[in-house]
């Protein structure tokens, strides 16, 4: 059984309209997590250890405050397209469209104002909750209007996050989840000592402004293999590597199908990854500096968490080989991603 309860978390400031920010807590036996209708975001995920013992591990903040300031997409749903568009440029039907430039020379995560800085209306179900925005025609430069549903439902041990959308005008569209997780506890230093496995033979390698060059690489003999489970700190130092943020290229399919798990040995904590899309982008907490106060007093410095964000290939739209990243008329978008936390 999972229980599913309504609590207000804040107020948006009044330039905001002064919307009321709803938190839901959906619990089972085994996980417990709580979700905002601000930006869809997963604030708190709590699962047990080896001994029974509930830990929150995802990154966060204690109030609304710190989801309205600036941060990097903690716990968010980001769209209307994840990840980046090189030049904020692409075209549909022989028209070009220019997006607002907010990543380096690129549009990142959606833009100035993206899914996550928005609130959603959200319904209350049996063992989740879904959530609806209407995301109007030219809304940060995307075209159409595009009616988008989020809904997180627990079940036991797994979270699902479903993600579906309609539109009036042909368009990118390209959802995913941010949440930064670190299976030690939030707070802890670093993720150096889980140990990670994706089921990817190929990777995306990137410029210096992390745009996919066009070349999908194998993984085979380089620091990216990892189908077999390599514990991070080590793995890191023996390739020198500063870290992942790169979109790993998963085998292609409509079904749901397992491929990412990362295990903890201290706490005995896995969490497992299943997605019906078509890549997942790992990241390793590169750009977190310790500047930010997060969830009971924690900083976050560099490391202390991962991303698995299950996704599109990045600037698909403007890479005919990769995966079709066009919604058009007439047509669903609907992927599912599952996280599934055990005890090894």
């Amino acid at each position: 059984m999972t229980a599913v309860r309504k609590e207000a978390f804040g107020r948006m400031p009044a330039e905001e309209e002064g919307g009321e920010v709803e938190k839901f807590v959906l619990q089972s036996d085994s996980v417990r997590v709580e979700i905002l209708s601000f930006g869809c975001i997963i604030t708190r995920l709590e699962t047990k250890d080896k001994d029974g013992q509930f830990s929150d591990i995802v990154l966060g903040f204690d109030t609304l405050e710190g989801y309205t300031a600036k941060h990097p997409y903690f716990g968010t749903v980001v769209g209307r397209v994840a990840n980046r568009i090189a030049n904020g440029k692409f075209s549909v039907d022989g028209k070009q469209y220019q997006l607002f430039i907010n990543n380096g020379p690129n549009s990142l995560h959606g833009g100035a104002k993206g899914f996550d800085k928005v609130l959603w209306s959200a319904e209350v179900l049996p063992n989740g909750v879904r959530f609806f925005r209407l995301s109007p025609d030219g809304e940060e430069g995307y075209p159409g209007d595009l009616k988008v549903w989020v809904t997180y439902t627990l079940n036991g041990r797994e979270l699902a996050i479903n993600y579906q959308a309609q539109t009036s005008k042909t368009t990118p569209i390209n959802l995913t989840n941010h949440s930064y997780f670190n299976l030690a506890g939030q707070g802890s230093r670093d993720v150096y000592d889980h140990e990670i496995s994706i089921e990817a033979d190929s990777y995306l390698p990137v410029d210096d402004t992390q745009i996919p060059t066009g070349e999908v690489a194998a993984v085979q003999g380089t620091g990216f293999d990892l189908r077999q489970p390599v514990e991070l700190g080590k793995h890191l130092q023996k390739f020198h590597l500063g870290g992942f943020d790169h979109n790993f290229c998963l085998h292609q399919g409509q079904d749901r199908r397992l491929v990412a798990r990362v295990f903890h040995p201290p706490t005995g904590r896995t969490m497992e990854v299943h997605t019906t899309q078509p890549g997942i982008q790992f990241y390793t907490g590169n750009f977190l500096d310790g500047s930010l106060k997060g969830k009971g007093g924690a900083t976050y410095p560099k490391h202390s968490a991962f991303c698995l964000e299950t996704q599109n290939w990045p600037d698909a739209v403007n890479k005919p080989h990769f995966p079709n990243a066009l919604l058009h008329p007439g047509e669903e978008y609907n992927h599912t991603t599952w996280l599934v936390f055990n005890t090894a």
